[in-house]
């Protein structure tokens, strides 16, 4: 069983310009300082391409976790996606869509996961874990809208 939610957010930039800003490393530590994440392997700075593993350390629930990802798909400039292969879930695949809007970009963040630890992974994941993921995620989606110029 999995958790899913979508994130939409409208910026006004080319969808190919809001892509590579989607997958720069120092973008994403930059959105995450709340959390103190960095990357730590694999990719540590610039743009990510299609098989290009990170791994990030991070602080969340006070606890340092670390997780590893790789793009697994990569379809420039309209989406990519990246997919756990190390860390706290049991699963974790986020989808990032690009879609022309009126002179400006929908990005669309899909992301599914499932955490571990059976029926208490499943209570966190329902009771914690989805609203706390998705609040990340529109913290990042504020401070991408930001690094465009539209704070």
């Amino acid at each position: 069983m999995t958790v899913s939610f979508t994130c939409r957010t409208l910026i006004r930039l080319a969808p190919a310009e809001v892509f590579d800003l989607s997958r720069n490393v120092d973008a994403h530590v930059g959105s995450m300082a709340r959390s103190r994440e960095r990357a730590v392997g694999g990719v540590v700075s610039g743009l990510m391409s299609e098989g290009d593993e990170v791994t990030w350390r991070a602080w969340h629930f006070t606890l340092p976790l670390q997780m590893s990802s790789r793009i697994t798909e990569f379809h420039f400039p309209d989406s990519f996606t990246d997919e756990q292969v190390r860390g706290p879930f049991r699963f974790f695949r986020h989808v990032h869509r690009f879609i022309p809007d009126d002179g400006g970009t929908l990005m669309v963040d899909e992301v599914e996961f499932a955490a571990p630890f059976g029926v208490v992974g499943r209570l966190a994941e329902k009771m914690v874990l989805a609203r706390y993921l998705r609040n990340l995620i529109v913290q990042r989606n504020r401070y991408l809208a930001g690094q465009a110029g539209l704070s």
